[in-house]
């Protein structure tokens, strides 16, 4: 029996009737880190290895097969060389393609003749548990059809026109939020895949398309996917909660955050009048404002990255985004409760903040205690904010613009 992989147990080939295939190729731009998203660290290891974990503590041997970028190959060998189990016979580590489409083909190319059921997992669904792996295999193989984890949607689901007009309430009880791994008769699958012009968001959607039917099994909370920095942030608590690592649970998480904003000409090229100043949460009727696609506070844009950053979320720009029209002209405020609602959504409490304001205007000393006040109160955290000058020296000395740096205390919550 020949197919490319490597036997890791001396387990025969004849045994093993299952290959899972668990796709690490794509680039996870949405994460924010230049490397692709599997092989981005995860509690010390990279979400590829948390990924095989689940495959690895299987109960029944199969043949794996990674799916990685050409470049990560090697890195990807290292890995599975690293993680595996006993209950892995076969190893393969493939290149992967331009979609996720040519990824799944390119590892289905890999299964041994002998294999029956195939399951298709996502490297980004790290935390799935072995149980899942094992509840899709066991449904293949009593329905002998395409089987699906699946969760009931407990939100409000609307469906939205372009325009951003909600246009009906979608009946709930009909959907389902679906997750991987997937599991398939095999024939099936390589049916499948055999038309090299099918197009579709997952290989259930495929085999459908075929005339095959999908059933589903319970899905697991622990197998959502990781695609954003507050995703990975939530994963990371997981971590520390399920393997009881000592000092995580109640270590606490520094950030620091910068701001910079230049005042605003006296009037516009259009001849509008220069924007009003808001610094600190605080209107300073009479002076010209700062620059900005929002009101230009440079106070509470340096807390919100400090929070973000102390919480693993990203920054104020990846979160807000300096395009969205509709944050043109808002002020402080809405941006402090939001970054407050996604710290504690992240099991975070804010301990304190200090914030420290460079220019030359205007003068804070007067309205201190308004602005810690303020702040203070919307954040539900001690705020301390001081003010210094450069003596002349850089743009803030020449009144050319206000700088801010924060730091941010997060405690778990």
């Amino acid at each position: 029996m020949s197919f490319s992989g490597e036997n890791a147990t001396g387990i025969d080939a004849d045994e093993v009737d299952v290959a899972v295939i668990v796709v690490a190729a794509g680039s996870g731009t949405r994460l924010g880190h230049a490397e692709p998203k599997a092989f981005v660290p995860l509690g010390g290891k990279s979400m590829l290895a948390h990924a095989l974990d689940g495959v690895f503590a299987m109960r029944e041997a199969v043949q794996l097969i990674v799916v990685a970028p050409d470049a990560e190959l090697e890195r990807a060998r290292a890995i599975v060389a690293a993680s595996a189990g006993a209950a892995v016979g076969y190893t393969s580590v493939v290149v992967g393609g331009a979609s996720r489409q040519l990824s799944v083909a390119a590892g289905l190319a890999a299964v041994a003749p002998g294999v029956g059921v195939v399951l298709v997992h996502d490297a980004a669904r790290a935390l799935t548990p072995s149980a899942q792996f094992e509840a899709v295999i066991a449904a293949v193989r009593s329905s002998r059809t395409g089987v699906i984890p699946a969760l009931p949607v407990v939100d409000t689901i609307k469906r939205v026109d372009a325009d951003g007009l909600v246009r009906e309430t979608v009946e709930r009880s009909e959907l389902a939020a679906v997750q991987t791994p997937q599991g398939f008769v095999r024939s099936e699958l390589d049916e499948a895949y055999a038309d090299p012009s099918a197009d579709f968001t997952d290989d259930a959607a495929l085999l459908q398309s075929f005339g095959h039917s999908v059933g589903t099994v319970a899905g697991d909370e622990r197998a959502f996917k990781i695609t954003t920095a507050w995703d990975l942030a939530r994963a990371e608590r997981l971590l520390a909660e399920s393997e009881g690592r000592a000092g995580t649970r109640t270590a606490p998480r520094v950030g620091t955050g910068v701001d910079v904003h230049a005042f605003a000409p006296e009037t516009s090229e259009e001849g509008a009048d220069a924007p009003e100043l808001w610094i600190a949460g605080l209107h300073w009727p009479g002076q010209r404002g700062l620059s900005g696609h929002s009101d230009g506070d440079v106070a509470v844009h340096a807390v919100c990255d400090a929070l973000l950053a102390a919480a693993g979320l990203g920054d104020i720009g990846g979160i807000f985004g300096t395009d969205d029209p509709r944050l043109a002209g808002a002020h402080g405020e809405v941006f402090l409760r939001e970054t407050r609602r996604l710290v504690e959504t992240a099991g975070l409490r804010i301990g304190n903040v200090s914030v420290q304001l460079l220019g030359n205007r205007p003068k804070l000393s007067p309205r201190r205690l308004e602005a810690e006040a303020l702040l203070g109160g919307i954040l539900g955290a001690p705020v301390s904010i001081a003010a210094t000058t450069t003596d002349g020296l850089g743009f803030t000395g020449r009144g050319d613009g206000v700088a801010a740096v924060a730091t941010a205390l997060l405690l778990p919550a």
